[in-house]
C-alpha cells in the first residue's frame, strides 16, 4: 500500500492571498500533493520535512470543529517567507476521518512511522491531541526508547479510571503510559496550570520520574523547558496551553497560558533538536477563529519549527569529542562524579547518567541535555534534580 493511499490531495490556488505565490514564500516551494503524491524516496531531493492535516474531530473534547484546522492553518502558513536557507519540505495534503476514529489513529501511527523511517519529519496540525497517542504507537516499530514533551496548559489524565478509560483528547496519556510494550523512557509536561491539574496527577509523575514544568517557572524564563524539548523525540503541542488573548481559536481556551511569542519559540527549540522526529500541533479550532488569528499563529509557529530545523547544529553529545569542553564535579559525599559537557559550536549543555539496563557493553552512559545552572547547581554541592530522575529510570 502507498502512502499516497492515506491523503486527499489538496489545491494551493486556495491559500494563496494574491494571484500567485512570490519565488520565496512557502507557497511556491511546497511539494504539495495536488495530482502527484510527492517522491519521497529519491536521495538528493526527497523532502526533509512532511506536513500532514488530519480531518479529524471526535476525540476532541468540547472542541468539535478541529477538522477543518489543516487547510485553515495552510492559508497563513503558504504566504510566509522561507528563511535564508534551501527548503525541501513536502504537503502530503490530508488524512480524513476515518470510518471509526481508530482508523484514522491507525493510518496517522502508519504515515508517521513511514516518514520516520524515511528520515522525513512529519509536522501533523488538526485533530484533537488524543491523536498525540497515534503519534506516539508510530514509534512502537521502531524498537527504540522514546521522550515524549507535551505543551499543554492540564493533565491529559483519568486518575480515577486509570487502566479502563475510553481514549480522547481528555485520557491520551493513560494509554501512552499503560501502552504495551512499554517504550517511553520520559514524559514531560511544559506550561501546566497549576488549578487544573489534581495533585494525584502531580504526584504520579513525580513517583514515574516523570518532568513537570509550571506556566509560572517559564514566565521571563523560556530557555528553562530547552532542555526538555532537547530531549525528546517527539513534541505534542496543545494550542490550548496559549492564552486566549492571543489564540482565541480553541473552544477550551483559558485567559492565562503562552504568550505568541513564546509558543513560537519552543516550537523552535523542537526543531532545533538534533532529536525530534515529530512534531503535531493539536485542538485549533477555526470555529472559533473568526478573525483567523490562531491560524496565522499556528502557521507562524510552524515557520519556527521549520527555522530551528534548518538551523540545526548536529552536535550530538561527543561526536566528535574535540568539539566538546568536558567539566567533571563531585558532590560533597563524593557518591558521584558528575560529568557535564558543552557543545563549542552551540553552547548547549549535556550531563553523563550511568546507565545501568544496557544490554549491550557499549552503552554505560546516558546523555541528558541540560542547563548551565545545573551544572553551576552540581559545582555548589546539590544534586541536579534532572540527573536524579533519569538516574531512578535507568535502574
Amino acid at each position: 500500500m502507498s502512502l499516497a493511499d492515506f491523503f486527499a490531495p489538496i489545491s494551493r490556488t486556495e491559500f494563496c492571498a494574491a494571484s500567485d505565490f512570490y519565488n520565496s514564500q512557502f507557497g511556491k516551494v511546497i511539494e504539495a500533493y495536488e495530482r502527484t503524491f510527492p517522491d519521497l524516496e529519491t536521495v538528493g531531493t526527497k523532502p526533509h520535512l512532511a506536513l500532514i492535516g488530519v480531518e479529524e474531530e471526535r476525540g476532541a473534547v468540547g472542541n468539535s470543529g478541529t477538522k477543518k484546522s489543516p487547510n485553515a492553518v495552510r492559508k497563513y502558513f503558504y504566504n510566509l517567507y522561507q528563511g535564508d536557507y534551501a527548503v525541501r519540505i513536502a504537503d502530503l495534503g490530508n488524512i480524513q476521518a476515518g470510518a471509526t476514529i481508530r482508523d484514522t489513529y491507525v493510518a496517522l501511527k502508519t504515515v508517521v512511522e513511514e516518514l520516520i523511517k524515511l528520515d522525513i519529519i512529519p509536522i501533523i496540525i488538526g485533530g484533537g491531541q488524543d491523536l498525540t497517542y497515534a503519534q506516539y504507537t508510530a514509534y512502537e516499530a521502531l524498537e527504540q526508547r522514546v521522550e515524549v514533551a507535551i505543551v499543554d496548559a492540564k493533565f491529559d489524565l483519568d486518575q480515577d479510571h486509570a487502566e479502563n478509560t475510553a481514549l480522547d483528547a481528555h485520557t491520551y496519556l493513560n494509554h501512552i503510559i499503560l501502552h504495551q510494550p512499554d517504550y517511553l523512557f520520559n514524559l514531560s509536561n511544559l506550561a501546566y496550570q497549576t488549578y487544573l491539574v489534581s495533585k494525584e496527577s502531580i504526584n504520579m509523575y513525580d513517583k514515574l520520574f516523570f518532568n513537570t514544568m509550571r506556566i509560572g517557572m517559564m514566565t521571563g524564563r523560556l530557555d528553562q523547558a530547552e532542555p526538555l524539548i532537547r530531549a525528546a523525540d517527539m513534541l505534542s503541542f496543545d494550542i490550548g496551553a496559549i492564552r486566549a488573548s492571543e489564540a482565541p481559536g480553541n473552544a477550551n481556551a483559558t485567559p492565562n497560558g503562552l504568550f505568541g511569542d513564546e509558543a513560537c519559540q519552543l516550537a523552535r527549540y523542537a526543531g532545533m533538536s538534533d532529536k525530534c522526529s515529530s512534531v503535531g500541533f493539536y485542538e485549533y479550532n477555526p470555529t472559533f477563529d473568526p478573525m483567523g488569528h490562531t491560524a496565522s499563529l499556528v502557521a507562524q509557529m510552524v515557520w519556527c519549527f521549520v527555522d530551528g530545523f534548518y538551523n540545526r547544529k548536529n552536535d550530538a553529545p561527543l561526536i566528535p569529542k574535540s568539539a566538546y569542553i568536558v567539566y567533571r564535579t563531585s558532590l560533597e559525599n563524593d557518591d558521584y562524579e558528575l560529568v557535564f559537557v558543552k557543545s563549542k559550536k552551540s553552547d548547549r549543555w549535556w550531563m553523563q547518567v550511568p546507565y545501568f539496563g544496557s544490554k549491550s557493553i557499549n552503552e554505560r552512559y546516558y546523555w541528558v541535555p541540560c542547563r548551565y545552572e545545573d551544572y553551576q547547581q552540581a559545582v555548589d554541592g546539590d544534586m541536579p534534580d534532572l540527573w536524579w530522575k533519569t538516574h531512578q529510570k535507568l535502574q
